[in-house]
């Protein structure tokens, strides 16, 4: 699988079934190659237009299943969430 075909899936966690968002960025190691985590956009303020407070980057071990449309991950929301680096 590309990167690019992750960033078309939308995650959701199975804890609670709530959906995520879509894939925007990975994460990876320079030396192994291997991803580390999945980077995906919070919440917008005012509808989108004024950016963003925060995002949810997921550690590749939460990643449960890949399926064709969705990544299915096993996180705490309150463990994911980080406030961007604009």
């Amino acid at each position: 699988m590309r990167i690019c075909e992750l960033r078309q899936k939308e995650v959701i966690n199975i804890r609670d079934c709530q959906r995520i968002g879509f894939v925007v960025d990975v994460e990876f190691d320079p030396c192994t190659g291997q991803i580390c985590q999945l980077i995906i956009p919070g919440q917008g303020k005012w509808g989108g237009l004024f950016g963003r407070d925060t995002e949810y980057t997921i550690g590749w071990k939460c990643v449960r299943q890949i399926g064709t449309d969705i990544v299915l991950v096993d996180v705490c929301m309150d463990e994911i969430v980080h406030p961007c680096d604009e």
